[in-house]
């Protein structure tokens, strides 16, 4: 993993202590998820204007029912027993 030093203000630090003490070694993990969630929304957030500007119409749709449809299940083949 790599290292990366950020400063912070101070009650931002008084909040994330009181939610992850540094010496419960959760700090570190609660950092990262906060990071990976801040990320996935910029790129959900991106998606999500890429839509605005160019919706997706009927037309674009593809749809084949038969890929939904449930199948039966397979039939096993037993085999036999040798005399």
């Amino acid at each position: 993993m790599k290292q990366i030093l950020v400063e912070i203000e101070e009650d931002v630090a008084a909040r994330l202590e009181a939610v992850a003490p540094a010496r419960s070694r959760r700090r570190s993990e609660f950092i990262r998820n906060a990071i990976r969630r801040a990320l996935w929304q910029l790129e959900e957030e991106g998606t999500a204007e890429a839509y605005r500007r160019q919706p997706d119409s009927v037309a674009d749709a593809y749809l084949d029912a038969r890929a939904w449809e449930a199948r039966p299940p397979a039939r096993r083949v037993r085999a036999r027993a040798r005399r």
